[in-house]
């Protein structure tokens, strides 16, 4: 933040407005002060609804702004940076549970210093959904399984890729189950877990006329649609074939890295809950068309993704795990600033 303020001012721009009122977070201001209700109809015959925007980030602006006398960008950014200081504590205390001290203090510093994690400090919903997503999954370790379900349902109420969570709930609750049946908070926790997806969802449907499918109509006027990776193929080839901006050819990187990573944190047996979540926001991820280059914003709650990573960091020398670091900052720094200030594209 503090190097994205600088240039920003060196450039006359500034860095709240960048903060609080680029891209998405437009949108989602504007439904927490006026609800529901824009559409915009592009010459293409793209049209685009904030009906594709979930209500939870936007609900919890709106309650700032009621209880305090700040504007919707600064409560855009009040939420988000309280957020991301909830979602690093989950995160540690994962981290500490599975690998001990040194690997969660790694593991949050890493989250902490991804290329795209400029959005954790901007009026996203990233760090909402991030989370609640944390807490859920340490709860499902903890054999919490209420809290694990609520957690979860919230966390599908803030993004549509939220669904993970409730995935991973489900999945450890049918493991569960399988021991004992009759512990009805293991059934509870997993019938809660997808309420707030499935509610948002079906809601949007309800209002287009179409329950079922109304709110993936919407997306598509987005061009979002899962076409199991053919977008994504079509990507990479044109990312090979022609010059493309910046921001792009780093997309593309980060997700392929992603999908390494996938198979590291498989080979380190994690519980099944984690790779459950994290399969599911790679396979969205990878596997969806549309924005390529938000990919890796989409990526930022699969914090698993980091545990090989911390883990080979903890057993390396000092000096490399400083130097290792000290270059993921440097490429952070230089990175978030440059989406913010210079690049055109979307984030």
């Amino acid at each position: 933040m503090a190097v994205m303020a600088l240039w920003a001012w060196h450039t006359g721009r500034s860095p709240r407005a960048l903060l609080a009122l680029s891209w998405d977070s437009d949108w989602y201001l504007g439904i927490a002060a006026h609800g529901y209700g824009r559409t915009l109809y592009w010459p293409d015959g793209a049209v685009q609804s904030d009906l594709a925007f979930f209500p939870l980030y936007p609900g919890l602006v709106r309650a700032v702004t009621t209880v305090l006398p700040v504007t919707g960008g600064t409560a855009g950014l009040l939420v988000s940076w309280t957020a991301a200081g909830a979602a690093a504590w989950g995160i540690y205390l994962i981290g500490e549970r599975l690998y001990g001290r040194d690997v969660a203090t790694v593991l949050v510093a890493l989250w902490g210093l991804l290329p795209h994690s400029i959005v954790l400090s901007m009026a996203y919903t990233e760090p909402v959904m991030t989370a609640f997503a944390a807490w859920s999954l340490y709860a499902v370790l903890d054999r919490r399984w209420l809290w694990a379900g609520a957690l979860a349902a919230l966390a599908g109420a803030a993004r549509p890729n939220g669904i993970a969570v409730a995935a991973a709930v489900v999945v450890a609750a049918a493991c569960a189950l399988v021991r004992d049946r009759r512990d009805w908070r293991v059934w509870a926790g997993a019938a809660v877990a997808p309420a707030g997806w499935l509610g948002y969802v079906l809601w949007v449907g309800v209002r287009r006329g179409d329950p079922l499918g109304g709110y993936f109509a919407v997306q598509a006027g987005w061009t979002s649609r899962f076409d199991f990776g053919a977008g994504t193929f079509r990507f990479v080839r044109d990312v090979a074939t022609r010059p493309m901006d910046l921001g792009f050819t780093m997309s593309l990187m980060v997700t392929g890295v992603a999908v390494v990573l996938f198979a590291l944190l498989v080979l380190e047996r994690p519980p099944l809950p984690l790779v459950a979540y994290t399969a599911v926001l790679v396979v969205i991820a990878v596997g969806g068309a549309g924005f390529f280059e938000s990919k890796p914003r989409f990526l930022l709650p699969a914090f698993p993704l980091l545990v090989p990573l911390a883990c080979a960091l903890r057993k390396a020398r000092p000096r490399a795990a400083i130097v290792v670091v000290a270059a993921l900052a440097g490429l952070s720094f230089g990175y978030g600033t440059y989406v913010l200030t210079l690049a055109t594209m979307a984030l």
